[in-house]
């Protein structure tokens, strides 16, 4: 039994000094380090850009020479075919044949070489578009993250306005017990805090809808148990936004992934272009062989019979024939397109329709990244304005709802016109969190496309 208690003790010692495992809180980096690593879309587009870099790789080694190797081994029977000195003979027999033989391109109208640098753009291009994937699930991390703060600061100031309330009743009560006031009045409140502890519900069924959205951002299997970082954020309300909409749109338009993708599908368009072009050139390429053969039917020469003067005849092993029927030999040609049911002619005029579409896409590219800084610079502009406004306008709220609840508690005003002054109160502390929010978010975008990573401590 002492042992026991023992035990009991040392394992208490311990967990009072290493504490109970915490559950884990994300801050904004990890939670977008957690989600580019996780996510689905982005490991897709990383096969998608393996694929091309084996493009690649096979482009270039077509400039190898091919080589290519066969072998058979016949049987023949009755009247045989000596495949070495293609003569009939009346026997059965076997024979072998061996080759090794390929191509190499000499030129080809510059094809391999334009074809190697398309799928290089290509390459390079499916590279840019994994970043520009990266930083659309970051900032669509970042916006989640953010919400989550806007809903935990509404729920905050629903809470307080709904323990204000509940303090109120008590007072209530104790004025309507010793006759001060009707009880009409502890109803009217009484109410009010029902219609508070409904919107206090709301908002945190708003968080929670929010950091389920987060999670599924992450890959997370369940929202349970996740929680984020509150860091002090402070804005300054005389922050101004630096920098203007050209500014911005220069810097982002020379580092953007999105732009440099469509630069290099521009580029790969050209040089597959080319590449049709290539297709009205002569083809020159050398050919290179080497075979060997051997026939069971076959006899070696070993010499004259001095007195006839016929042939004499012996064994001829597999080695000696193998050795001696080897033959091998270079040679070239070339193949001139002429007539190839307009094949070529169609295949260009393709190229140059892709070649322009590429155009279009750059340009579209570049104007809907101009649109998105007007947007976040006006929204950021907006935000800001909002936020100042929202500050004075809590600060003379909060002084009038102070008056308005001293009146009340002397019963100078009615329920109604208090509950009409918290109402207010609330309304405008939300509307400045909402702004502060939607000023931060804008303001990280305006940076992110300055090439400034996302931090909330920045």
């Amino acid at each position: 039994m002492k042992k026991i208690l023992f035990f009991i003790t040392v394992l208490f010692l311990l967990f009072q000094e290493s504490g109970w495992p915490q559950k884990k809180v994300w801050t904004l980096e990890e939670c977008i380090k957690y989600a580019i690593e996780n996510n689905i879309q982005i490991k897709q587009q990383v096969i998608q850009t393996e694929f091309q870099k084996n493009t690649l790789d096979l482009a270039r080694l077509k400039l190898l020479p091919t080589l290519n190797g066969s072998a058979s081994h016949n049987y023949s029977f009755n009247r045989t075919l000596d495949q070495q000195t293609y003569q009939y003979v009346d026997q059965n027999g076997q024979s072998d044949q061996f080759y090794f033989g390929g191509s190499l391109p000499l030129f080809s109208g510059l094809q391999n070489y334009n074809t190697i640098q398309k799928n290089k753009y290509d390459l390079l291009a499916s590279q840019e578009d994994l970043k520009n994937i990266s930083d659309n699930i970051s900032l669509n991390v970042a916006l989640g993250y953010l919400q989550i703060l806007l809903n935990k600061e509404l729920v905050s100031a629903a809470g307080n306005q709904l323990g204000i309330t509940l303090q109120q009743i008590e007072k209530t009560k104790k004025l309507v017990d010793a006759g001060s006031v009707a009880r009409g009045n502890l109803l009217q409140i009484q109410s009010q805090a029902a219609q508070e502890e409904l919107q206090h519900i709301n908002f945190k069924n708003q968080l929670d809808i929010s950091l389920l959205n987060l999670t599924q951002l992450l890959e997370l299997k369940t929202p349970e148990g996740f929680e984020v970082i509150v860091p002090d954020i402070l804005v300054d309300s005389n922050s101004i936004i630096t920098g203007n909409i050209d500014e911005i749109f220069k810097v982002a338009s020379e580092t953007r992934p999105e732009i440099k993708s469509s630069e290099y599908k521009l580029i790969a368009s050209q040089f597959d272009l080319k590449t049709s072009q290539g297709g009205r050139s002569p083809r020159l390429s050398m050919n290179h062989s080497f075979s060997t053969g051997y026939s069971s039917i076959r006899k070696k020469l070993l010499g004259l019979d001095p007195g006839t003067g016929d042939p004499i005849y012996g064994k001829y092993t597999f080695q000696d024939q193998v050795n001696d029927n080897i033959n091998y030999g270079i040679g070239f040609s070339l193949d001139i397109p002429i007539l190839n049911g307009w094949q070529v002619n169609k295949d260009i005029s393709n190229s140059k329709l892709a070649n322009e579409n590429s155009r279009y896409a750059l340009d579209g590219t570049k104007k809907q990244l101009y649109k998105n800084i007007q947007q976040a610079y006006a929204d950021a502009v907006a935000a800001l304005k909002k936020y100042n406004a929202s500050i004075k306008a809590v600060t003379s709220m909060e002084e009038s709802f102070r008056y308005t609840e001293q009146k009340f508690n002397v019963g100078m005003i009615t329920p109604v016109d208090y509950n009409a002054a918290k109402t207010q109160l609330l309304n405008a502390q939300s509307d400045m969190s909402q702004a502060k929010y939607e000023y931060i978010f804008k303001t990280k975008v305006l940076d992110f496309y300055k090439g400034v990573p996302l931090n909330l401590n920045q």
